[in-house]
């Protein structure tokens, strides 16, 4: 940092917001490329139906396939949500990778296969054949509320990064942004999506990298920034406590945590759609522990940053000083305080930051337009839909759920930290979502008035506990105790007169609202399972008996009754729904 002693905060900030013309070219041609690669799959290599624009005709390849996936998962929100947790709270959430690796165990063995066999578009279409019409409308439901949450979360963040780093209003950046995005994901489709992905997780790593890389020889090496953050105490062991109160603990981070990633990764669309691309189950096995070590890789460099930044200000605390506006800025400050004199690789960060937005933000839009196809359109206004009709409404999807989302960052801004809030905000449709297909894989017994009952009662019960805890926080009634930040070593002049805000945890919170948040989509999952085995003893129909095995997982097939005669005439017209549905 300079040394002139006489330099404001607000002096400060306009020299550490110095975008210069070669970042903006660099950013500039990061959009160019994407909107190229749409370009490209839209005009020259066109969808020939729409079973080719949603899931690439399923004739995808590994690699790109797992490079989108990383892409699609680690967005924005991770990339500077992560390095915030660490900065605040401590390195107690790196311990969800343990959770990681389970669920690629779990899905590999007990959900993949079921999607893969029955050759789907859209996972909802799962529950119509286990179920009936009303679950799949209620799960086709759960994922369109979770898109909403989700979408303008992931717009936001990369908006905040290149506020702080060039002075522009996040609400000018991100619609020209977005444009873009929808742009490339309208006439592409999911080859487009995929490819552009594979592109921006490169996008991403090299940003991470350079960071590091410089950072840490800023700060004096690796060693210095180890210990650091020991003295700190935010690096330390993991905490081992039963009390599902405790923010972060390892049973939440890696139960809770397994849970969270599983409804994502093996039942939720946007990544269903990209495994069952793949022509063979191997590949997607293949594809699932690409993932996992991708996408862990990229948490760890994330949680380092973390440290990082607190290397980099452990005597002035840029949050204290003003010198960052939100938390969630605290890595883009880090990133022109470290690159800003290089010319161009603040644009290669701020980049590689948009990158995971735009790939996440596709990656949702592609999904919503294959859910709104098989779930809505074909199940209840015309099942054998004109291919006109068919490529009409997908694209018109894109476009207005893309321009909702950008219209609801100006509600997101309003919110608080934007990592615990997406994972709390997303176990709301995420709890009830993963136990309906669970019971529907594992519990036989289950038919679609439990699954149907229980996963309303799921939402409710979550809608009600996330926003009651989510008005505590904003009260000021439930709150999480930060690690000691210090601010006597600034070299430039703050206001030092606020005073920390005194509150009084002696206030009562209502006991559930005190649960942590990384159990949150089990304990959705958990209410939902449990109300519609208590349904389905009540109302028993007798209709799961004759379902055939292939829509339960592998893993219970050896208890189930024999196959029957009839169940094979049964699977007629499973065979047929699906041809048709795909057709």
């Amino acid at each position: 940092m300079p040394s002139d002693q006489t330099m404001t905060v607000e002096e400060m900030g306009q020299v550490l917001q110095s975008f210069s013309v070669s970042d903006y070219i660099v950013f500039v041609l990061m959009l160019i490329v994407c909107a190229g690669i749409g370009v490209y799959f839209g005009f020259i290599e066109k969808a020939a139906s729409t079973e080719d624009y949603l899931v690439g005709g399923r004739k995808m390849t590994v690699i790109p396939i797992s490079l989108s996936l990383i892409a699609s998962y680690i967005s924005g929100i991770t990339l500077l949500g992560t390095p915030t947790e660490v900065y605040v709270y401590g390195m107690q959430y790196l311990y969800t990778i343990g959770g990681v690796f389970i669920m690629g165990l779990v899905m590999s063995h007990c959900y993949l296969p079921v999607f893969h066999d029955l050759k789907l578009t859209s996972s909802y279409e799962y529950l119509a054949l286990r179920f009936d019409k009303r679950v799949r409308l209620l799960g086709s439901a759960l994922f369109c509320i979770s898109i909403l949450i989700w979408l303008p979360l992931v717009i936001y963040v990369p908006a905040l990064a290149f506020n702080q780093v060039s002075g522009i209003n996040v609400h000018i950046v991100t619609p020209l942004v977005c444009i873009i995005c929808i742009f490339y994901t309208c006439v592409g489709g999911i080859k487009a999506v995929v490819w552009t992905d594979a592109v921006q997780t490169f996008s991403m790593f090299g940003a991470m990298l350079l960071v590091i890389v410089k950072g840490t020889s800023d700060v004096g090496g690796f060693l210095q920034v180890i210990q650091r953050n020991i003295d700190s105490q935010r690096l330390e062991g993991p905490e081992w406590s039963l009390d599902v109160t405790t923010r972060h603990t390892v049973w939440g981070l890696v139960i809770g945590g397994c849970v969270g990633w599983l409804q994502t990764n093996a039942v939720g669309q946007t990544m269903i759609q990209r495994y069952l691309a793949l022509p063979t189950k191997r590949q997607a096995v293949q594809a699932v522990w690409i993932f996992v070590f991708g996408s862990t890789s990229l948490v760890v460099l994330c949680s380092y940053s973390g440290l990082l930044i607190h290397a980099k200000y452990f005597d002035c605390d840029p949050l204290t000083t003003q010198l960052a506006k939100a938390k969630d800025q605290l890595l883009p400050l880090l990133v022109m305080d470290t690159l800003g004199s290089i010319p161009g690789l603040p644009g290669l960060f701020v980049a590689g930051v948009f990158s995971a937005a735009l790939s996440s933000m596709s990656t949702g839009l592609n999904s919503m337009s294959a859910v709104a196809l098989e779930d809505f359109y074909k199940s209840y206004i015309d099942s054998s839909p004109s291919k006109r009709h068919s490529n009409l409404l997908v694209r018109s999807v894109v476009v207005v759920v893309g321009v909702v989302c950008v219209l609801m960052v100006y509600i997101v801004e309003r919110l608080g930290s934007v990592l615990q809030l997406a994972i709390s905000l997303s176990a709301i449709p995420s709890g009830p979502s993963i136990g309906i297909f669970t019971m529907g894989m594992f519990i036989p017994q289950i038919n679609s008035t439990g699954a149907l009952i229980g996963g309303f009662s799921s939402l409710a019960f979550m809608s009600w506990l996330v926003i009651g805890a989510q008005y505590a926080i904003a009260q000021g009634k439930l709150r999480f105790e930060p690690k000691a930040v210090i601010s006597t070593g600034c070299d430039y002049a703050f206001n030092a007169t606020a005073k920390a805000v005194i509150i009084d945890e002696t206030q009562e919170v209502w006991p559930l609202f005190r649960l942590s948040y990384m159990w949150y989509t089990l304990v959705g999952a958990s209410v939902s399972i449990v109300v519609a085995v208590i349904v389905s003893l009540i109302f028993s129909s007798g209709q799961t008996e004759d379902l055939p095995h292939k829509l339960f997982s592998p893993v219970i097939h050896k208890y189930l009754s024999p196959p029957k005669e009839k169940e094979r005439k049964h699977e007629i017209p499973i065979i047929s729904i699906i041809t048709a549905d795909n057709s």
